[in-house]
């Protein structure tokens, strides 16, 4: 695996416009109560409790899917990571609204709490629409890349599921790229439709919905921990 020192940055905005008085509020009380740890070791037993199949979402962006995904499975925990605060907010109002008490969220860079799991803990890893770095200068800070991957899949379980979906041409190219020399994450895909059509239980996110407005193509790629 690579020194995570090398694969470890944060680029871009970490917030935009101010927050509501109640996403300001909710900040405030709600994400103190279920954030994880912010250092040491992450024991996912004390935060679910044991026997629970435990989910990450990198760079969740407003909480949609993760809100949706915890919904459907109240007895899986899951683990969102956001480095922009106004989509924290967003992730917030939807945990509140749904009273959701198998989420807990962690505003900041995803890399940094995945080293501090348990080796081989995830049952599902989810990378949805992440920042393409369409410039070729900048391909070495998109998530797919071989150090991020390497400890993505250090930090799956066997059977374990990958889940990525991108709406840009250039990411899509890059992914598949990149996946293609992996071993230990096989592609579940057996037709073109596997990736064209959007799995059940995967919901639209803001993002999706933006690019089907816009005329964009959405890809959905499905990787099993081997």
């Amino acid at each position: 695996m690579n020194d995570p020192a090398t694969i470890r940055r944060l680029y871009g905005r970490s917030k935009g416009r101010p927050l509501r008085a109640g996403q300001s509020e909710l900040v405030e009380r709600l994400l103190p109560q279920i954030a994880v740890p912010m250092e040491g070791p992450i024991d996912p037993h004390a935060l679910f409790g044991d026997n629970c199949p435990l989910h990450f979402e990198i760079g969740f962006g407003g909480g949609e899917h993760l809100a949706y995904r915890a919904d459907l499975l109240p007895d899986h925990g899951f683990i969102g990571v956001e480095p922009f605060l106004n989509g924290v907010a967003a992730a917030l109002g939807h945990i509140g609204e749904k009273h959701l008490a198998n989420v807990r969220l962690h505003m900041g860079d995803a890399l940094d709490v995945l080293e501090r799991l348990p080796d081989a803990s995830l049952r599902f890893v989810y990378l949805l629409h992440p920042d393409p770095w369409p410039k070729a200068r900048h391909a070495k800070r998109r998530m797919i890349n071989p150090g991020p991957l390497d400890l993505i899949a250090a930090k799956m379980e066997q059977g374990g599921e990958f889940r990525l979906g991108t709406d840009d041409p250039t990411y899509c190219r890059w992914a598949m790229m990149v996946m293609s020399g992996r071993r230990d994450l096989e592609w579940l895909a057996e037709s073109a439709k596997d990736f064209l059509v959007r799995p059940g239980g995967w919901p639209e996110t803001r993002y999706e919905a933006k690019a089907r407005r816009e005329g964009r193509e959405v890809w959905y790629f499905r990787y099993r921990r081997v």
